[in-house]
């Protein structure tokens, strides 16, 4: 894990890109190296996981004429590698691989690999760059033009003073200065139902065992490193389930949970971790603790949504608490959207319109939790991996019936999923019903009262009008008011045209 910036243009032999290095620093506090030459120019910040000796980047191919710098992590490496005997690999490092798979397939190379990554591959030979982004958009990347130069990095804040315009590339999207952008992971494609496909892998899945098998093969990936890992414990389904396939496969556990004195989530994960035999921490918060941090979370998340910042704020706690024993965690995202967790979803009748819903939500996490997830572990240096949208569970999870999802006369949500762990994970969390993460923690309702205490009716409609005209946002409470001003504060028109707002359900 790391952060990740880069120039494609010219004359940019001299370009260092220290000061926008220093503003991704907690992305990547092992170290930060720059390479530039005519053409190009690529900054990373390094957070060692794999290879921490020598996995210095960015990395460069044998004979020097091709450049990578790459955000994530390639759980199918050592596989690829065994495909490339004679290449003389300079790193044990995950991400080098990459190289060798760009030299035989070109732009190609995503479709060989299995893990979260956002990356940049700069070819002399072609004077061509190459970006790309994971299927799922777990790892972010953003990019951006002045005059004939492009840009690109992992966070906005690197970017926002550097360009004329932000984007962000889409979850499994490649871009090249040849060809332009491509498409090579499509959610819509892998289901039947709305497609109208009817191949052998289509044919619905009803052994629940294949969701255990699976699930437990994607924590296996993501165990692959050479520093501390542990897990995420709330004491809900989805953080349960990982934390259980974990302690299978390793000998000790640590788990960490968050919330404000006797929230729901502390006393529902020390029961999980008792169960579970894990190592097990907690964070208990106050009010002021929030309001403290308040800036920070604001700055590091790049939103002012206010469901993602209610969710946010704990887990910044949380990361806080996690990096000071693993710099790696295993999370729960992912779930609720695979295998319908809302409430909401009950509502849905049609079997064809549920799949929908749950492939636009799935589709849409990348704005959403996945930004929360990936900012709040990078804010505190850690690593987070999110094994339930593992690509091969995303595709089993789109081949169970929907009255697999929500199931029986007393529509149980996540039926699949809870039938498929039992006996594995405790009764008592099994059953139980989902709460919001920030709910679950005790302070969803917190700042929503403090909003509600300090700004003035009038000077809350006095800053709705003029954030409408001038900005174009719909500011729609006091609390959303309160994390509009802490974003304003830092980032410009071109980081706030960015900020996506949830899609209009509150996912309880």
């Amino acid at each position: 894990m790391c952060g990740i910036i880069g120039a494609y243009g010219r004359s940019l032999s001299n370009f260092a890109f220290e000061d926008e290095l220093a503003l991704m620093h907690h992305r990547g506090p092992d170290g930060a190296e720059c390479e530039s030459q005519q053409a190009f120019a690529f900054g990373h910040a390094r957070l060692a996981i794999v290879d921490v000796e020598h996995g210095q980047q960015p990395f460069t191919s044998p004979d020097g004429q091709t450049w990578l710098v790459c955000n994530g992590e390639i759980y199918n490496h050592e596989a690829l590698r065994q495909q490339y005997p004679d290449y003389p690999f300079a790193t044990d490092s995950d991400s080098e691989v990459i190289l060798a798979l760009y030299q035989e397939h070109g732009s190609a190379v995503v479709d060989y690999l299995d893990g979260m990554f956002a990356f940049a591959i700069y070819d002399q030979q072609r004077d061509s760059l190459l970006l790309a982004r994971d299927p799922i958009g777990i790892k972010p990347l953003y990019y951006g033009w002045r005059a004939d130069t492009l840009f690109f990095a992992s966070e906005i804040k690197a970017l926002q003073h550097l360009v004329d315009d932000i984007e962000e590339l889409p979850p499994g999207h490649t871009y090249s200065s040849e060809d332009g952008f491509s498409q090579y992971y499509d959610l819509q494609a892998m289901l039947p139902s709305i497609d109208g496909y009817t191949g052998p892998e289509s044919a619905p899945i009803t052994d629940l065992d294949q969701i255990r098998e699976t699930l437990q093969q994607a924590v296996r990936k993501r165990l692959m490193s050479d520093v501390p890992l542990g897990v995420y414990l709330s004491g809900g389904l989805d953080s349960t389930i990982v934390a259980a396939l974990v302690a299978q496969e390793l000998p000790e556990v640590h788990s960490f949970a968050v919330g404000v004195p006797e929230s729901t989530d502390l006393v529902h994960a020390r029961e999980a971790a008792r169960a579970l035999g894990t190592t097990h921490h907690e964070c208990i918060y106050t009010l002021d603790d929030m309001l403290a941090a308040l800036p920070q979370v604001i700055y590091y998340l790049e939103s002012f949504d206010p469901l993602l910042v209610r969710s946010a704020i704990p887990n910044y706690f949380l990361a806080e608490l996690t990096r000071q024993y693993v710099t790696v965690v295993l999370t729960g995202e992912g779930a609720d959207e695979l295998f319908a967790g809302y409430h909401y979803l009950k509502e849905i009748d049609s079997a064809s319109q549920l799949q929908t819903e749950l492939v636009a939500l799935t589709g849409s996490l990348y704005n959403c939790n996945l930004q929360r997830c990936d900012r709040m572990t990078m804010a505190h240096s850690v690593e987070g991996r999110v094994p339930f949208l593992d690509t091969d569970v995303i595709a089993l999870s789109f081949r169970l019936p929907t009255d697999y999802k929500i199931h029986g006369t007393q529509q149980v949500e996540k039926w699949a999923l809870r039938k498929a762990f039992e006996g594995l994970v405790p009764d008592s969390v099994l059953w139980r019903r989902k709460e919001q993460f920030s709910k679950g923690s005790g302070s969803s309702s917190l700042l929503e009262a403090y909003a509600e205490e300090h700004i003035s009716d009038a000077d809350y409609a006095a800053e709705r009008v003029r954030i409408a005209e001038e900005d174009g946002y719909d500011i729609t409470s006091k609390e959303m008011l309160l994390y509009y001003r802490e974003f304003d504060k830092v980032f410009n028109d071109r980081a706030k045209k960015l900020v996506r707002l949830w899609r209009g359900h509150d996912v309880a």
